[in-house]
Parts: C-alpha cells; structure tokens; sequence
C-alpha cells in the first residue's frame, strides 16, 4: 500500500482515524519528517483521495505515526492530550510552539534511523538518549582496537556487528541527531521572529525555514544535503 505525505512517497501496512481529531499511519520503513497533505492509492495506484490538515505529530511509537488535524499531541509521561494552541498571548503562544516543536523533534529523533551495512542489507536503529549513550560508547571500544562488538538493531536479538559497520551506525546516527537538533534550532529562531499569532500557528515541524532564520550551520547542512 502506497501514500504520499507533502509530495512524497511511502510505503504503509495501514490508516486508520483514531477519533475525529488524530490518524494513525503505519509505516514498513521510512517515516516522514515533513508533515503536509496525505495523498492516498488503491492498490493499482490510481489515487483515491486526499487528506488534508493532519500536520501536526501527535504521536510517534515505532513504525507506527499519529498525526492529529487540531494541533494536539499526546504526552508520554502523562497518558493525556496537549491541547492545540489556541488562545493567549503571543508570547504565550510562542512559547506553546517552541514546545510543540521540541517535542517533535524529540520524536522523530527517538524513532531513529535505517542504517545500511556493508553486506547491503539495511536496518533499523532507535536514538532514544540511551540510544545514544550505548551506541556513542562503541566508539572508545572501536578506538581500543575491537573488530566485533554487539549491539541490536531495532526487534531483533544482540548480536556482534563489526567495527566498520558499527562506525557506520555512529556516523549516520550523529549526522542524524545534529541534523535535526540544528533544524529545531533555526525554527526556535524563526518562531521568535514571528509578528503574529497567525505566522506562529502556521509553522509546522518539516517546514522550509526563511532564510534569514537560518543558522550558519543549518546554511551548511542543506548546501552538501547532509
């Protein structure tokens, strides 16, 4: 089953309205990071139809992505629903926005990456801040001379990986982390340049940032497409 989701293409098992606010979209591989109209297929790929207004993540758990229309989110440690911005101030609604955005970022960084290996088989590996904190550490094994280590790519059992493809893991999981963080960073700053309530409201993770909102690294970033 195929979906494309603000232009591009993905491959799912399911979607499904979770109520009359929230879709839930689950994905064979690659998840988006860009949020916009949801184009549908039948299976002789002739479109179906198309959704629009769920560019807001609402929640984000493995292969499995919620998007909600209203600008709400679930939040983990609670069991219950932000509820979408609305009213306030604009500082108030600011703020509201730069939280919704981290906490995107945060999810789709959680939800990791696929790696492809050296035998060219590609898995799939979660950045969750242990994540992090285990697979950085193979580098001080890696720089200790270790050929084999073991690790675990998402569902599947630990097993020993060798030391060229964990670098690859590191590698693409740094790219990854930095890529992003520098992202949610520029759109902190692109926020904060906002005049209206209405500019705030209608910025959404995966947006094209102004340029002149840019940092210098994310300048960098998008000229050599890392």
């Amino acid at each position: 089953m195929k979906i494309s989701i603000a232009g591009i293409d993905y491959e799912i098992t399911d979607i499904t309205p979770i109520n009359g606010s929230v879709l839930k979209i689950t994905f064979v591989k690659e998840i988006p990071i860009k949020f916009g109209d949801i184009t549908t297929y039948t299976n002789g790929g002739i479109i179906a139809g198309t959704l629009s207004g769920y560019y807001t993540l609402y929640r984000l758990k493995d292969k499995e992505l919620y998007l909600s229309n209203d600008g709400s989110r679930y939040v983990e440690s609670t069991g219950t629903i932000n509820e979408p911005i609305n009213e306030g101030s604009l500082t108030d609604i600011k703020c509201a926005k730069k939280e919704e955005i981290s906490y995107t970022c945060e999810q789709i960084i959680y939800n990791g990456i696929d790696v492809t290996l050296t035998d060219g088989n590609t898995e799939h590996f979660s950045l969750t801040e242990k994540d992090q904190l285990n697979l950085f550490g193979k580098q001080v094994q890696i720089a200790s001379g270790s050929t084999s280590l073991e690790y675990h790519a998402d569902g599947q059992s630990c097993r020993y990986y060798s030391s060229n493809d964990i670098q690859r893991i590191i590698n693409a999981a740094m790219r990854f982390v930095s890529y992003q963080t520098t992202y949610c960073n520029s759109m902190y700053i692109w926020i904060l340049g906002c005049e209206t309530k209405e500019e705030v409201k209608a910025i959404t993770y995966g947006d094209d940032i102004p340029e002149q909102y840019q940092t210098e690294v994310l300048k960098s970033y998008l000229v050599t497409g890392e």
